[in-house]
């Protein structure tokens, strides 16, 4: 396989053209394109129009409604609440009878108080309403790696403890969209294992009115099925040093990896809030089979798009900013991109003069 920097890299402006074309991709591959600018505007594109029923899910993470403004730009209030509502009927609208929205998002906090703040879950309840859409299930992605904040009260004068979660909702405009989770079980845990082997276990009622049968728990099924809790492998328990647990590892923590160093050798900047491509692996194979189309209308680094080109998904990606759309490139073999558009283009290195990152030859642009 091709490596960037070994064999291959890019060349790009730090902005594009003016009056570039909204509908042209940046990028794509046998499986995919990804699309710069404002998603308001480029999933209105008579280009993206043309998926208008075909979408089996929309998987994203949009900017949070933090009281800080972060570079990937963030919006607050009421502001953010409409901002965030108006999407539902337009991502509705690409979605299949029964596709999914998965949405992942942060908590906020009032300014200046210890005070959670609600736009988060009005902005959601909005959202449903103005998308005729159901609530089939929510999760919690709990991130192990998640420093210490909001640092005021948690750090300083000690009187909260450590946001360390987000919210993922999982909608559908139908009460049974496409899912299968035997296409997400976890390995039994060893106890679970010795339970089947042995068949030996204590039947009958329980004290949450249960009653557990005398062959409940014989049937080997390849796997426990996952709670709505993801990533708690390290979740501190109350009564033990670690809580066990079989959950989906989703912590954030990998300080190198491909896209770092790319971004890092070309000293670009890193997206600040990447998802673990677990969590997205997840939720596509829950929600989608092979060759269903995947969209994503904040793509950032683009993770959800590497994700569906592994697992052989269709995808579509809608990135605003320039920078973070280019340099997702790297997450993908440069020899799986079949084209660019005129502001990238990979260039293909002389390996005599690498080292240098001298003759460099023009691979391909559109």
């Amino acid at each position: 396989m091709a490596n960037w920097g070994k064999h291959y890299d890019i060349e790009t402006p730090e902005k594009p053209r003016p009056r570039r074309r909204l509908s042209k991709p940046v990028y794509r591959t046998a499986l995919g394109s990804v699309y710069c600018g404002e998603s308001e505007k480029v999933l209105r594109t008579n280009r993206l129009k043309e998926l208008h029923g075909q979408a089996q899910l929309v998987f994203t993470s949009p900017p949070f409604p933090l009281n800080t403004k972060k570079r990937y730009g963030n919006k607050q209030g009421d502001k953010y609440i409409r901002w965030f509502a108006g999407f539902a009927p337009l991502l509705k609208e690409f979605l299949t009878p029964d596709g999914s929205i998965v949405i992942e998002i942060g908590n906020a906090w009032e300014r200046g108080r210890p005070v959670m703040s609600t736009t988060v879950l009005k902005a959601f309840l909005r959202f449903l309403e103005r998308g005729g859409l159901n609530l089939c299930q929510e999760f919690i992605w709990y991130n192990s790696a998640r420093l210490p904040s909001p640092v005021e009260w948690v750090n300083k004068e000690r009187i909260r403890v450590k946001d360390a979660f987000t919210r993922i909702w999982w909608m559908s405009p139908t009460d049974r969209p496409k899912a299968d989770n035997r296409r997400v079980l976890r390995e039994y845990s060893d106890s679970m294992k010795k339970l089947i082997e042995t068949g030996k276990y204590n039947a009958g009622p329980r004290p949450a009115q249960h009653h557990i049968g005398a062959e409940s728990f014989k049937t080997n099924n390849n796997g426990a099925i996952p709670p709505n809790v993801l990533g708690s492998d390290e979740l501190p328990s109350l009564n033990e040093l670690v809580t066990p647990s079989s959950i989906i590892k989703a912590a954030n923590t990998g300080s190198r990896d491909g896209y770092r160093d790319f971004c890092r050798g070309r000293d670009v900047t890193i997206h600040p809030a990447r998802m673990p491509p677990s969590l997205a692996e997840f939720f596509l194979k829950f929600l989608t089979d092979e060759g269903d189309l995947v969209i994503d209308p904040f793509a950032g680094s683009n993770t959800t798009g590497a994700v569906a080109e592994e697992l052989g998904r269709h995808w579509v990606s809608v990135e605003a900013r320039w920078d973070y759309a280019t340099h997702s490139i790297s997450r993908f073999d440069p020899e799986a991109i079949t084209e660019t558009c005129a502001d990238l283009s990979i260039v293909q290195l002389d390996q005599a003069a690498a080292s240098s990152s001298s003759a460099a030859l023009p691979l391909f642009t559109s």
